[in-house]
């Protein structure tokens, strides 16, 4: 059997209070316990973290979180996303490998974790990972739901907003892939990102994910199954609860 050396693997679970379109939203109830505690919660049964830790720049987050006995971190608000809150916990935690663990995802299962976390395990030469979950026709062309093409050799090749591939011919056996926003990095991938500027493609579509591949730096895509809703409207935070209800 092929060993491997070991890895240290920390979750960090972004969590900015001002959200534009839903403010508060990550600690806006679901069932009762605010969905932020879902996300930490669920993120928790993964084995395969050393550790795992919410960064925020809100002081109602980290008074939650200590009441809770959730690891967290103040950050800067002056963060332009997710991953640059990342690579500032990073400073102070080292790590060989940091998720990115949305914290309006939570819907998020150890499973999506785990096949974020596997490729590392198995390639050195893996710096970014993401994932995919196949998709239909309707949503393919919703411009809300992220798409993503990738290579033979599952690399990303583009994410878009718009219905990628476009189906010329209307080819009933195209099949359509969704962009779940979860990541995994090492630390220089995380450090590359933060030096380089925004890319033009990223400012383009919005997806912050371009800039990797904008500059040279390839993302390894995992199939999941498991499709999540990612709240960012009060419509989504529906949608999660009727999904919470019906699993207890």
């Amino acid at each position: 059997m092929q060993s491997y050396e070991k890895k240290t693997i920390l979750g960090v679970i972004p969590a900015r209070f001002d959200s534009t379109r839903l403010p508060g939203k990550v600690l806006r109830p679901i069932c009762g316990r605010p969905m932020l505690h879902h996300v930490f919660a669920r993120a928790s049964r993964c084995g395969l973290l050393d550790d795992l830790v919410v960064a925020t720049d809100s002081k109602a987050v980290y008074e939650y979180c200590v009441e809770n006995q959730m690891k967290v971190r103040m950050t800067s608000s002056r963060h332009a996303s997710g991953t640059d809150r990342i690579h500032e916990v990073m400073q102070a935690l080292p790590a060989d490998i940091y998720v990115n663990i949305q914290g309006d995802e939570p819907m998020i299962r150890p499973e999506h974790l785990e096949a974020l976390v596997q490729p590392f395990l198995r390639d050195a030469s893996i710096h970014v990972s993401t994932l995919k979950t196949p998709i239909g026709t309707a949503e393919a062309h919703n411009p809300n739901c992220v798409k993503i093409v990738t290579d033979a050799e599952g690399r990303a090749l583009y994410f878009s907003r718009a219905p990628i591939p476009y189906n010329r011919d209307q080819a009933p056996e195209t099949r359509y892939f969704k962009h779940l926003g979860l990541y995994a990095y090492t630390r220089s991938a995380l450090d590359r990102f933060h030096q380089l500027p925004p890319s033009p493609l990223e400012q383009i579509e919005k997806l912050e994910q371009l800039r990797f591949m904008e500059n040279g730096i390839s993302i390894h895509v995992a199939e999941t199954p498991y499709d999540t809703i990612g709240v960012d409207t009060e419509e989504d935070l529906a949608r999660v609860e009727q999904y919470f209800q019906g699993r207890e």
